[in-house]
């Protein structure tokens, strides 16, 4: 089989719920990141065999969004795109299956990422087509139901979060502990620059002006351990999962360009990583 590498990578800012990011759709950020792609590296848009991108959100995002990225992107109608949903798991399992194209020679050159508006998904009527003759029609979250309810167990993702600490023993203390070493790791990169050649800017309006969000929103200056230990727990009134050391709500984009190691050295692309090993799980 063939040696599969990355040759670029990409991302658009991550935003906060509802922050700089939210008036645009989730196929507007992923088709930023898949035109810089092609820009920055110079490979031909016409050398592009497949898109490959997750996203889990897609109520009311319209037919396949990859699909719309990748046109909305620069990329000729010739070049195939699939949007897979694996859940947390949707933009890994895009680079596994892009891995799996070129280490069997079905495609040379394949974008592979994810997208996500949060921000913009839809409340939905999952009885509006049937109607209801008398009374009234639940609204549903689909940001909830589809993206962080357990569809088995009936219960929000934050719930098994609180199983897996009561499982594996991760107090409160450590969680806190984690997320400020992570908020602090975070604004230090940002503000050494380290995120500064990957970040695709995103240009949004704000009352009349047009403004230009290159720097992540998510990372928090006045996050202190003190801050953490006063928030109280979000999904269970005993439990230790908080608004503060719990995953957070974002919008972003982000994607690789992915080709065989021959394919690289022969349109002399920088190697930045080669993909040794994957697996999926559960």
């Amino acid at each position: 089989m063939k040696d599969v590498v990355i040759v670029g990578a990409l991302r658009t800012p991550i935003g906060c719920f509802r922050g700089a990011l939210a008036g645009h759709s989730a196929v507007e950020l992923g088709s930023l990141v898949v035109k810089a792609l092609i820009e920055r590296t110079g490979v031909s848009a016409y050398a592009v065999d497949e898109v490959i991108l997750g996203q889990v959100l897609t109520a009311g995002a319209g037919q396949n969004p990859a699909r719309q990225s990748a046109i909305k992107g620069g990329l000729p109608n010739s070049v195939s795109a699939i949007t897979i949903n694996d859940v947390c798991g949707s933009g890994l399992k895009a680079l596994h299956l892009a891995t799996q194209a070129i280490q069997c020679g079905e495609a040379d050159i394949v974008i592979a990422g994810g997208q996500e508006n949060m921000s913009r998904a839809p409340h939905v009527l999952t009885d509006s087509r049937t109607g209801a003759q008398l009374g009234n029609s639940q609204l549903v979250d689909s940001l909830v139901h589809d993206g962080l309810w357990d569809a088995f167990n009936d219960y929000h993702i934050g719930v098994t979060a609180e199983n897996l600490a009561r499982e594996y023993g991760i107090s409160r203390q450590l969680q806190d502990a984690y997320a400020l070493s992570s908020q602090q790791k975070a604004r230090a990169a940002i503000d050494a620059g380290r995120f500064k050649d990957e970040i695709v800017p995103v240009m949004t309006q704000s009352n009349g002006q047009t403004l230009v969000v290159d720097t992540d929103e998510q990372p928090r200056t006045d996050a202190s351990a003190e801050g953490l230990a006063r928030l109280n727990p979000s999904f269970d009134s005993l439990g230790s999962v908080t608004a503060g050391n719990a995953s957070s709500i974002n919008d972003g984009a982000a994607a690789v360009m992915m080709m065989s190691e021959a394919k690289a050295r022969a349109l002399n692309l920088p190697v930045l990583a080669r993909i040794r090993a994957f697996a999926s799980v559960g």
